[in-house]
């Protein structure tokens, strides 16, 4: 932002209001998304530009599909002033009140995913010439992205207006790569990857990358990942977990993972975990020695790898340790955040459920960076290119640092 001359002008942000709703009321559960963006819009707004919002919600077809009235609601309550809502996205009531608005003053565009352009991903020359470009693009002087969370996407509000319009990355799009960056620094070593969760093929494609970029100096799995890693080094794990890991595309993976092991991938694995019993009971079982189904990493386990934290300068968390979504298996997960924290290390926490957990903790705010993305910061940490950034690249060279393409 700080290369555009945004004072009075009229700007276009992207940003990422994309957030948990209740799928009877309706209701917004987790406004944090909403709040993450502030800052920009309050520079724009103190800038005297006339700011115009676009974000999506859900996807057609699911019950978190809505409009954004409420969200203009939440925003307004955490801007500290009222935001304009129209239930538009690019139809002549839209661009009346885009063309109406007055400076200071901020504007939100209903759900742009409304739109069934918005969902096609293509490159940015194609989708300069989407409808909702061409209608939109000519009533502003910039286009801001501020959606971490979307980066991933070549979606037309993400990538086509960068081609037609002078562009730049908002601050919390520039917080997030800032933070991220750390992660991949050699000056920033040791670094040490905690990597847990059930998105099993995603977070292979991660290890796959750190190996062969020799990034971390150790990686050490929880959840489904730990599975997959201790089933790939020959463990009984038993009928129960295999059927998990089945059922998750995990055993398919294992090929994979055995390589890894191979190359020498620096690797640890539990050696304890928290089972549910066929009775229903709750049991401490060591590997090698598994008869329950597994729901959290055990106290060994949490022990060891606090231990091994201590040694990091840079920590890395995605995915939770267990089933966190009950109450009994969230021990591990929260032994983790607050041990990380507690080392001498920038840590930086993949969004979901880690998120959540690491403000119920009280943990923001601290050494600390929680992402608010999911698939972005997946491929981010996978070593691919991310739409939104090779966008806002492109617009630059287009637009200001040296002319067209």
């Amino acid at each position: 932002m700080d290369d555009l001359p945004l004072k009075n002008s009229r700007v276009l942000v992207r940003v990422d209001f994309n957030v948990p709703i209740d799928p009877v009321s309706k209701e917004i559960l987790d406004d944090s998304r909403i709040k993450a963006h502030v800052p920009t819009i309050r520079e724009l707004v103190d800038k005297g530009c006339k700011v115009v919002l676009m974000s999506h919600q859900g996807r057609p077809g699911l019950d978190d599909f809505v409009e954004l009235k409420s969200h203009a609601e939440r925003l307004s309550h955490h801007l500290g002033m009222h935001v304009k809502w129209v239930d538009d996205v690019m139809g002549p009531a839209a661009r009346d009140a885009i063309k109406n608005l007055g400076i200071g003053e901020v504007l939100l565009l209903d759900n742009v995913r409304f739109s069934s352009e918005e969902s096609i991903e293509a490159p940015p020359e194609k989708h300069a010439q989407s409808y909702l470009v061409r209608r939109l693009a000519p009533l502003f002087d910039y286009y801001i992205n501020d959606a971490f969370a979307t980066a991933h996407r070549s979606h037309a509000s993400i990538v086509g207006f960068p081609y037609v319009l002078p562009s730049a990355a908002g601050r919390l799009l520039e917080k997030e790569i800032k933070a991220l960056k750390k992660a991949f620094d050699p000056q920033e070593s040791p670094k040490i990857f905690v990597l847990g969760g059930g998105k099993l093929h995603d977070t292979v494609r991660i290890i796959e990358y750190l190996s062969k970029k020799k990034i971390a100096e150790r990686i050490l799995t929880t959840g489904l990942v730990a599975e997959l890693f201790l089933a790939s080094k020959g463990v009984d794990l038993g009928p129960r977990n295999l059927e998990v890991l089945e059922k998750t595309g995990g055993l398919s993976l294992i090929p994979r993972a055995k390589r890894l092991l191979l190359q020498g991938a620096p690797i640890e694995t539990p050696i304890d975990f928290v089972t549910l019993r066929d009775n229903g009971e709750l049991g401490e079982e060591y590997v090698g020695n598994i008869r329950g189904l597994i729901r959290d990493i055990g106290p060994m386990t949490s022990k060891i790898y606090a231990e091994l934290m201590k040694e990091a300068r840079i920590i890395v968390m995605r995915g939770p340790a267990g089933v966190v979504e009950d109450e009994r298996f969230r021990k591990g997960t929260l032994r983790l955040l607050e041990d990380a924290i507690n080392s001498n290390a920038f840590v930086i926490i993949g969004g979901g459920h880690l998120g959540i957990m690491a403000d119920e903790l009280g943990l923001s705010g601290k050494a600390a960076h929680i992402s608010t993305g999911g698939g972005a910061l997946l491929i981010l940490l996978s070593g691919e290119p991310l739409p939104a950034l090779e966008a806002l690249k492109l617009s630059g060279k287009m637009f200001l640092y040296g002319g067209g393409l």
